[in-house]
């Protein structure tokens, strides 16, 4: 069952474990900063309020992606280390060796970007990165692939570090997700919710990282000897597992401080239940076979994968989010909550969750899917659900840290500021590409129709909104990091500091 203690001592970071969480945090919020500059400049492009060249358009368009993708990835992936470390004894090795790796990849993406010109997108669909007509190096193609293995394959150490972690202290994965318990038996209180969500994580997204390391080797491999060629069908499906997957790990890392955090600041228990362990069994299968819902436009694939795509879509984005929503909602209700931000921004996450999860239950029917995919509908879910859903998950906790260094939950004036600017400016930025996907405005186009620039422009403003609230987020969590340590309370302060205001 989650604690109340505001700030329990075994949360507290000292030495490297301080150091390594400090540099997960700064590291993400200062390149959410830049992904969201690139992203504006690409909105402000197409709304013809500047001018990018096509050739540069889709270079950043292929950065913003890969770097918001992994950028997220790194935010959650320190919220799962830091509640997950509670309950498994972690090894700081691994933890540390995904942030090198991060980096190496990261740099590696950069320098295929902008130094090589590279510009076939996140996806890197065989055969575009090597047929280029010119304007990138097989090189370039190369080295940016190579940038995504090196982050899979830092994040698949943290990832069995983990899972061997959870198995000595619970005996196997099935345990620890608490399959024991799905027809019958006493569940156990005190069985960490963090420990289930992470054993998910580790099953479903380890799957994926491996398809994509196939994928990523078989592509690197056809780099340098052309004349062996690849399935086209094949990569596209293993690129989308993996896709699918990484971002979707994103989303079951980051409640976990929602899990967490939440009764904290309500005061109220959030004790783990059946219809919990049913939610994350479910959702285990469900969000490793959704994925053919991305090759809906390719006909030539199996029938029947469509159609496990088609039904799985329907069901797979409910079962954790309605578990998630209804216990969030009955830990608040008559509960006296402490409004502070952390608070703000979890109950902002569970409402920008459920948002996104609409709209891509709608494209992900294959119907709809023939008229919607191709347009701004798409991208207009998932910065709903990243902006104003996963985004504040990992926030929530990085404003929890801070508090504690300065003895009580961020609420000041700016704050108060901060977090409308924020919030107002995702929902313009948000609501103006599904509207632009209603009116069928075609997605990852450099330039734009005269008639498709008025939702450009509002999502332009969105955008600037967006921006300055998380420059705001970014400077407040940064300068709160460098604030030392408070000393260890015992717990009774902190459970009065829950109370008060």
């Amino acid at each position: 069952m989650a604690i109340l203690t505001m700030y329990p001592d075994d949360e507290r970071l000292e030495g490297a474990n301080r150091t390594a969480f400090n540099l997960y945090v700064v590291t993400a919020v200062a390149l959410f900063v830049l992904m969201m500059l690139l992203g504006l400049a690409m909105r402000m492009s197409q709304a013809t309020w500047i001018n990018v060249a096509p050739d540069l358009f889709y270079r950043l368009l292929s950065m913003h992606g890969a770097g918001m993708v992994g950028t997220t990835a790194l935010a959650t992936t320190a919220v799962m280390w830091f509640f997950l470390r509670k309950y498994v004894q972690l090894h700081l090795w691994a933890l540390v060796a995904n942030y090198v790796l991060f980096l190496l990849g990261a740099l590696c993406i950069i320098v295929a970007v902008f130094a090589g010109g590279y510009g076939a997108l996140w996806t890197f669909l065989y055969p575009l990165p090597v047929q280029s007509v010119g304007l990138w190096s097989p090189n370039a193609a190369a080295l940016f692939m190579l940038g995504y293995l090196l982050i899979g394959i830092g994040m698949l150490l943290f990832y069995l570090d983990a899972a061997a972690a959870i198995i000595r202290v619970h005996g196997n994965l099935g345990r620890a997700l608490g399959l024991q318990w799905l027809f019958g038996g006493t569940i156990d209180p005190d069985h960490p919710k963090a420990v289930v969500a992470g054993t998910m994580v580790i099953i479903a997204n380890s799957l994926g990282i491996l398809a994509g390391a196939v994928v990523l080797v078989m592509s690197l491999i056809n780099v340098f000897y052309p004349q062996m060629a690849l399935n086209a069908l094949l990569a596209k499906t293993l690129i989308y597992w993996f896709g699918h997957m990484y971002i979707n790990a994103t989303i079951y890392m980051g409640v976990i401080a929602v899990y967490e955090l939440l009764p904290r600041y309500s005061g109220k228990p959030y004790p783990i239940s059946r219809p919990f362990i049913w939610s994350w069994a479910v959702s285990c299968l469900f969000v490793i076979v959704v994925f053919p819902h991305h090759l809906f436009m390719d006909y030539v694939a199996p029938h029947w994968l469509l159609v496990t795509g088609q039904v799985v879509s329907w069901g797979a984005g409910f079962p954790v989010f309605l578990v998630t929503a209804y216990g969030a909602l009955t830990n608040i209700y008559r509960s006296n909550m402490r409004w502070t931000m952390p608070s703000r921004l979890l109950i902002l996450s569970m409402f920008g969750w459920a948002a996104g999860i609409v709209p891509a239950i709608v494209d992900g029917t294959i119907r709809i899917n023939q008229v919607m995919h191709n347009t701004q509908w798409v991208p207009g879910h998932f910065h709903f659900y990243l902006l104003l859903g996963v985004l504040p998950m990992a926030l929530a906790l990085m404003f929890h840290v801070i508090g504690r260094r300065a003895t009580a939950p961020p609420n000041s004036g700016t704050d108060r500021i901060g977090f409308p600017v924020y919030l107002v400016g995702g929902l313009i930025f948000a609501l103006a590409f599904l509207d632009a996907g209603r009116l069928s405005v075609a997605r990852r186009m450099a330039e734009h129709l005269p008639a498709w620039t008025f939702t450009d422009k509002i999502g332009s403003i969105g955008a600037i909104l967006v921006v300055l609230g998380m420059l705001y987020f970014a400077i407040r969590i940064a300068v709160g990091l460098l604030r030392p340590p408070a000393p260890a309370s015992g717990g009774p302060r902190d459970r009065a500091a829950n109370t008060a205001g």
